[in-house]
């Protein structure tokens, strides 16, 4: 006879088996010791596809990883069908610590960081010297993250045939930046080779404005995978995006890698710290030291004004350093 009240005991209670079973919830995730390395190429609407013991596998994120972004350039962990066979889907369990990571915003005011490229080395700005007009800001800002990023720059200038390069350089001889000049849109063998011998032996991120030859330079790099590319709009001065994702492309003979990214118009600096963006301008860093204590870079103490007196540095550099700050430091008190 069964009990109720304060005369039951254990014995006495009746216990229903759950229909999802007895196993304890847990949340210890598989360590995935047998998963396989990979590289990421290129993601699209949430496809990765990765380079699996020299073939492409297509993957999708696993759920554990949560919100945790993979980009291209990732070194990657993967478990499933790896066979890279039509219509097999692999899942990525694992994104392994990167060496380093190139951000950018959509502009100042965006505090949503952007994972451009992993673990580049290098990065190798394009720029034309005319059709469209070169833009020194752009340059500018691109240099302020690939210093923040530990990338080290390389700068790229297009259509040599149309303009003098000559000013330009000039503008960037005091950093010491590494650059190449190259004569036609349909980049000839030499300026190839003098291109590609900068690259060997690392993976480089290129980018660049619309219209100035990047994917067509990429194209030239490797030529057996060639990507769409567009034309200068006449009336705008524009170029039209054509390369729409991120794609990383082996050089040949394993000479490296290069990694073509969608043509940019702005390059947003909200992640990186006011403090760092003179990093940027090695030409000024000396004549900061004279500076007082967090100085702005743009008040009667300021130091550079006096450097850049006496010919250390020229003035648009200045002029530069101190646009990027004023802008970051509007959109800080926001």
């Amino acid at each position: 006879m069964r009990r109720y009240g304060k005369h039951t005991d254990e014995d006495d209670v009746r216990v229903r088996p759950s229909r999802r079973g007895s196993k304890p919830r847990t949340h210890r995730r598989p360590a995935h010791e047998d998963a396989a390395e990979g590289f990421v190429l290129t993601v699209d609407r949430g496809r990765l596809t990765c380079l699996v013991e020299d073939r492409p596998v297509v993957a999708m994120k696993a759920r554990e990883l949560g919100r945790k972004s993979v980009v291209v350039g990732d070194r990657v962990a993967l478990v499933g069908d790896l066979s890279g066979r039509k219509d097999t889907l692999a899942r990525v369990v694992r994104v392994e610590e990167r060496r380093s990571t190139l951000r950018r915003t959509a502009d100042d005011d965006d505090p949503y960081e952007r994972v451009v490229v992993a673990n580049a080395d290098q990065l190798a700005i394009v720029t034309a010297l005319a059709d469209p007009q070169p833009r020194p800001r752009l340059i500018d800002r691109c240099l302020v993250a690939a210093f923040d990023a530990g990338l080290e720059p390389l700068l790229i200038l297009t259509k040599a045939d149309l303009a003098s390069p000559d000013p330009l350089l000039e503008t960037y001889a005091p950093l010491g930046v590494r650059h190449v000049v190259t004569s036609a849109e349909r980049f000839d063998e030499a300026s190839v080779e003098a291109v590609r011998e900068l690259l060997y032996g690392r993976i480089t991120a290129f980018v660049g404005h619309s219209g100035v030859g990047k994917t067509t330079l990429v194209n030239a790099l490797v030529p057996e995978r060639q990507r769409a590319t567009g034309r200068v709009n006449a009336v705008t001065g524009r170029g039209r995006h054509t390369t729409v994702s991120a794609l990383a492309l082996p050089l040949p003979d394993d000479a490296g890698w290069v990694i073509d990214t969608p043509g940019v118009r702005s390059f947003g600096l909200h992640h990186v710290e006011p403090s760092r963006v003179i990093l940027a301008f090695p030409d000024l860093v000396p004549g900061a030291e004279g500076c007082p204590r967090a100085c702005s870079h743009d008040e009667p103490a300021c130091a550079l004004d006096d450097w850049v007196a006496e010919g250390h540095a020229d003035a648009a550099r200045l002029y530069s350093l101190r646009r990027l700050l004023a802008t970051r430091e509007r959109h800080e008190g926001d």
